[in-house]
């Protein structure tokens, strides 16, 4: 299975017949239309292209409709290149549609996770806050990041004050608890990163324990 690009919808639950309660979230599968296909020969490397999501056309930039054009394929609001073994497998215009995701499996989610702001150590590297008894002057600032004499410098990559959230974040081993393929919705157990309406990449699970 290629990725597959989808759109977080919120979370919920769901009942089992024995009445057990689980946690799921709702995501959104559009079709995705292969818009190209990438080889070795060609470009160095093996890919296809795929576009998904419906845009206006006035709203299409000119090099971007052209290449739509190429294809032979109507304008699409998102396009990402996948890595394949075997891009003669795949044929432009060809459609990829919720039906390649079965209940059970395992995926990969991959997503940008909502964006915090600028937050102190506590928050953001789960540091231990100092003394709250009378007296004490230290109760969430930073503590340490280094010696004196030697090195005389921070060493890279110390825990810190920092911008918080709003980077690539994949969750591994999530099942897909319910494929709804009438209305193009799978319901996956757990939590996926990012805020409602944000995009997601589906892969098949690369660490599946199930």
């Amino acid at each position: 299975m290629i990725g597959i690009i989808g759109k977080k919808i919120g979370m919920t639950q769901v009942f089992s017949e024995a009445g057990i309660v689980t946690p799921v979230t709702v995501l959104e599968i559009q079709p995705m239309v292969v818009s190209q296909i990438k080889t070795v020969e060609t470009d160095g490397y093996n890919a296809i292209q795929v576009a998904t999501g419906e845009i206006k056309e006035k709203h299409v930039m000119k090099p971007r409709k052209g290449h739509f054009d190429k294809a032979g394929i109507a304008s699409k609001k998102t396009l990402k290149e996948f890595r394949v073994d075997n891009p003669s497998e795949f044929s432009i215009g060809q459609e990829i549609t919720i039906e390649c995701l079965k209940e059970g499996q395992m995926i990969d989610v991959t997503g940008t996770s909502k964006g915090k702001g600028t937050t102190g150590p506590i928050r953001r590297h789960n540091q231990s806050r100092g003394p709250e008894t009378h007296g004490s002057k230290y109760h969430r600032g930073g503590g340490s990041i280094g010696a004196a004499s030697y090195p005389a410098r921070v060493i890279k990559g110390m825990p810190m004050a920092g911008k918080m959230g709003n980077e690539q974040t994949t969750v591994l081993n999530l099942e897909v608890v319910r494929v709804d393929a009438e209305r193009n919705f799978i319901l996956v157990k757990g939590a996926v990163p990012g805020p409602k309406k944000g995009q997601i990449i589906i892969r098949e699970a690369v660490k599946a324990t199930k």
